[in-house]
């Protein structure tokens, strides 16, 4: 969205001013995310950090509310479906300024999800809801927002993959996790990631989960950045053994590393065989880039990134899982397309629906 408003030359007409709340509270990780993306230094930073969802968003509340009352915006614009989303489309709502919502009416129909509660209160609060895909558009119409509110723009998180799709290719990433075949091309890896707590938290799920990624190591290296959350219940229930320091003599084996770079990692995923994961956004990334994507959750939000992308949902069918992985690896398995709008414009058409109607 920063990026998109510098060539239009709309500067002197919109004024932007942009709040880190510290939801995500890695320090080295948040600084290495603005560096890599450009992104200007906050004008303000709530360094909220790490708390339960109702302290977090508490939290976010009480920061953010005398900071809203001094601006006084036109508009608060809010992007996907973390806690801060919420609070900030809150505190907007309750000082009486309106609320624009990037990545509006996405719906996994799973309550047990805290962000769907966040999606869902989100939208009722907002004055735009600007949506990545169809399914995002019937979700709001069938919850009765009005249709001038509803927007099918695109997604900007492909507008970022597309923008740092070169210097991702830059990076040295490949080599550095010995994943280079000879003549420089990739050989065949296989990314993985996991944070939500239904995978991560419970040694039931999780142990299976990482027996099925040590079984496909056995003939594929399987890289596993691990959030620190996941590392520790790792550790907590005995898994640590799975994993190597190294590819094995036949360049195979489950490998886990800290948390990479955001252009590290897009590298990463644009050049791996499939990637695991149980994230939303690499759902939509995935299917952006051709690269298929099996999904360890119960249900989706991104339904596009099944019925037209390379996405498939097997919940903790890890046989499947197995299966599916080995598809791939002998040149089967799911084709994809780009869904419409997913062109890399999405923040230019948002920004043009803002500014029209806020000079209106």
């Amino acid at each position: 969205m920063l990026a998109a408003l510098a060539p239009r030359g709309d500067a002197a007409r919109a004024r932007i001013l942009l709040v880190h709340t510290g939801q995500h509270y890695d320090q080295a990780m948040s600084r290495l995310f603005f560096d890599q993306l450009g992104i200007p230094r906050p004008d303000v930073n709530l360094e909220v950090g790490s708390a339960p969802h109702g302290v977090q968003t508490g939290i976010i509340l009480q920061r953010l509310e005398p900071v809203v009352a001094e601006w006084k915006p036109h508009a608060v614009l809010v992007v996907g479906d973390v806690n801060s989303t919420l609070a900030a489309a809150l505190v907007a709502a309750k000082l009486q300024f309106p609320v624009a919502h990037v990545e509006a009416g996405l719906r996994s129909y799973d309550r047990t999800m805290p962000e769907e509660i966040n999606r869902i209160l989100t939208d009722q609060l907002s004055q735009w809801l600007f949506v990545t895909e169809p399914s995002g558009v019937e979700n709001l119409r069938r919850e009765g927002r009005p249709e001038d509110c509803i927007h099918l723009v695109g997604n900007v998180m492909i507008d970022a993959l597309r923008q740092f799709l070169p210097p991702a290719a830059n990076t040295p990433v490949l080599r550095d996790f010995e994943l280079v075949a000879e003549g420089g091309a990739a050989r065949p890896y296989v990314l993985v990631t996991l944070h939500r707590p239904s995978n991560v938290d419970i040694a039931e799920q999780l142990t299976p989960l990482i027996e099925a990624l040590a079984e496909i190591s056995r003939e594929v290296p399987v890289l596993f950045p691990v959030h620190p959350r996941t590392a520790e219940r790792l550790k907590q229930f005995g898994l640590s053994r799975h994993f190597c320091a190294s590819w094995d003599a036949r360049g195979a084996g489950l490998r886990q590393t800290a948390p990479l770079g955001y252009l590290e990692f897009l590298r990463l995923e644009s050049e791996a065989a499939a990637v695991v994961t149980d994230s939303g956004g690499i759902q939509e990334e995935t299917t952006a880039l051709g690269v298929r994507c099996f999904t360890l959750r119960d249900s989706t939000e991104r339904p596009i990134t099944i019925e037209q992308g390379t996405n498939t949902l097997l919940g903790r069918d890890m046989p499947a899982l197995v299966r599916g992985i080995r598809e791939v690896l002998a040149g089967r398995g799911k084709r994809g397309r780009v869904p419409e709008l997913w062109d890399g414009r999405a923040a230019e058409r948002i920004l043009t629906i803002l500014l029209r109607d806020l000079s209106n």
